[in-house]
């Protein structure tokens, strides 16, 4: 679909290029056999400075576009290879390890836990990708079943303690009233995961993380996830929900990632007809990000 669409975006620009090379063509020949008409002339020489003016705006514009979306692109296959290569590259040690030495009990199961958990990792990293793709696709529908909302955030939170390896405080949950959402089980499981994991990743090393649920005029339910992290600047509220953006700055910056986890969450709560912002009252404030989502009837 990418790939389409620039192909549209090029074949645009060449059109348009082929399209001032005609008007100028008319106006040369025009100036041969219309020479005597200057009121003539003089408006469609206007109309050519017009045109070529649009016409350089618009592929400048084009340009910066692609600039950023290449930059993007790069920043994501960097993450990925990272993401990717770190787990591989730790399970790959501690077998080579096991197998050259002789390694005691206890140690032997430090090692199975930490390449259970690097394998986990990147199978994490990989469904993510994956899931950007079918979340991504307008045509195919999510699957309708019931949800209980606050068995899904507890999952949600018992899995982010074990792979961050958080202390029981660091996550706060106040549920709301008990709620029945109608929607794809595997999908809200996924945005409100990386809700969480996207509010522990930007709290730094004092991870304080409170997930609240509630329901909104009877007919939504809000789940927020506020971290008292490195914040937004109110420019990039909306920008950090498109894929493979990255906030800027130098605490944002050594964050680990793909940039793909709030464009998924946008994406669910758009496919069950809810949707998904955030709020910050800037830099090192703190953020606060809101999934809404319909009930069930």
């Amino acid at each position: 679909m990418v790939v389409a669409g620039r192909q549209k975006s090029i074949a645009f620009f060449i059109a348009l290029g082929i399209g001032l090379i005609s008007v100028i063509l008319l106006l040369y020949i025009g100036w041969v056999l219309l020479n005597w008409r200057t009121g003539i002339l003089l408006f469609l020489g206007v109309l050519l400075l017009a045109t070529i003016i649009s016409g350089v705006v618009l592929n400048t514009t084009f340009l910066v576009r692609e600039i950023r979306r290449n930059a993007q692109h790069d920043a994501f296959i960097n993450a990925v290879t990272h993401e990717l290569k770190t787990p591989v590259a730790s399970i790959r040690l501690y077998l080579e390890t096991l197998q050259t030495r002789e390694v005691d009990e206890a140690r032997r199961k430090e090692f199975y836990r930490i390449m259970v958990d690097d394998s986990e990792r990147l199978l994490a990293t990989i469904e993510q990708v994956l899931r950007t793709g079918r979340v991504g696709s307008s045509s195919r529908k999510p699957l309708r079943s019931p949800i209980d909302l606050d068995a899904t955030v507890k999952e949600c939170l018992a899995r982010a303690r074990t792979l961050h390896h958080l202390r029981p405080e660091a996550l706060e949950y106040h549920p709301g009233p008990p709620t029945t959402l109608l929607g794809d089980p595997d999908e809200v499981r996924a945005a409100v995961s990386n809700l969480i994991d996207n509010a522990v990743k930007y709290s730094g090393s004092d991870v304080r993380v409170t997930v609240e649920t509630a329901k909104v005029d009877g007919k939504y339910a809000a789940i927020r996830v506020t971290d008292q992290g490195v914040g937004i600047p109110p420019g990039e509220l909306k920008q950090i929900f498109k894929r493979f953006y990255r906030v800027a700055g130098p605490q944002a910056t050594r964050v680990k990632g793909t940039g793909l986890g709030l464009y998924i969450v946008r994406s669910v709560a758009k496919r069950h007809g809810g949707r998904a912002w955030a709020e910050s009252a800037g830099p090192g404030r703190g953020s606060t990000f809101t999934l809404q989502l319909p009930v069930a009837k």
